[in-house]
């Protein structure tokens, strides 16, 4: 299995052990991608946010978890029955990965749960010969988050996209137009641990790029349900680019600009991060 791992490896560009670490957590990503395609999750449900658009459209930043939708109400939603299929999956290629489902405090509409391993263990299967592992805390862990929205914003659309590491797999995925429009959303209503989430809006700079056309239904079922905006509210492309500028005259882009440096290379993408800059950007929005 070390072959695939190294096939999977060798389109990373490595320099530090925090290279390395992200590296193993995004190819584990696809595994978990995999083992949940063998399981028939993507039946009931589809991928979104930030990992779904690098490992899709080649979006340039490390991204964390992996975000999903049903797409189809469903509050008995049991998402521990895939659990298997990713601790199998995850064996297959030589990891020893643990599923464990995070329970919640307090009602929500997300189901989650914690892909974890031990971080030294893991650096010296992918990296055999590695010196780091000697600097690693015996204890610490690799740890991958996946959540499950079980009450999903109506007027999303999907496609269907294929992996073909670790070995091939289906998924159904968010088109374009909806991906924008949960981006969008993120822009608008998210703010991080009271801070502003900058990699939503690095996201937001990618989407223009890619010309993509946003999805104003399914955006506008989630701006009412997170109480953003009123039902009888008209939403069309001009009042949105009203709401965005409004939200960037009045946010903190240090902050942003904080949050995000971790995870991309191209630092200099970030130079231009301005008030003005996002107000101009956004008159491309269609």
């Amino acid at each position: 299995m070390q072959q695939v791992l190294n096939q999977m490896l060798s389109k990373y560009q490595i320099n530090n052990l925090q290279d390395k670490e992200n590296a193993i957590k995004e190819i584990v990503q696809e595994v978990v991608l995999c083992g949940l395609s063998r399981g028939g999750f993507f039946k009931d449900a589809a991928f979104y946010g930030g990992t779904a658009l690098r490992i899709f459209y080649g979006l340039d930043r490390f991204s964390e978890d992996l975000d999903f939708s049903l797409v189809t109400q469903n509050p008995n939603f049991d998402l521990t029955k895939y659990f298997s299929y990713i601790e199998n999956e995850t064996k297959s290629v030589g990891l020893n990965f643990e599923v464990k489902e995070k329970i919640k405090t307090r009602d929500s509409n997300i189901k989650s749960a914690f892909l974890k391993g031990n971080t030294r263990e893991h650096i010296l299967t992918f990296y055999e010969n590695s010196t780091d592992a000697n600097i690693i805390n015996k204890d610490e862990v690799i740890k991958i988050k996946f959540e499950v929205d079980i009450n999903p914003p109506v007027g999303a659309t999907y496609e269907t996209k294929f992996g073909l590491l670790p070995s091939p797999y289906q998924v159904r995925l968010y088109d374009m137009g909806s991906l924008f429009a949960g981006k969008i959303h993120a822009c608008l209503c998210r703010n991080w641990k009271s801070r502003v989430k900058g990699r939503d809006f690095y996201d937001y700079v990618f989407f223009l790029s890619m010309g993509a056309k946003v999805n104003l239904d399914n955006l506008k079922a989630k701006l009412v349900q997170s109480n953003y905006i009123k039902e009888d509210f008209n939403l069309t492309i001009e009042t949105l680019k009203e709401l965005l500028n409004e939200r960037f005259a009045n946010m903190d882009f240090v902050q942003a600009k904080e949050d995000v440096l971790p995870f991309v290379r191209d630092k200099s993408k970030l130079d231009l991060w301005s008030k003005e800059f996002f107000i101009e950007i956004t008159k491309n929005l269609k």
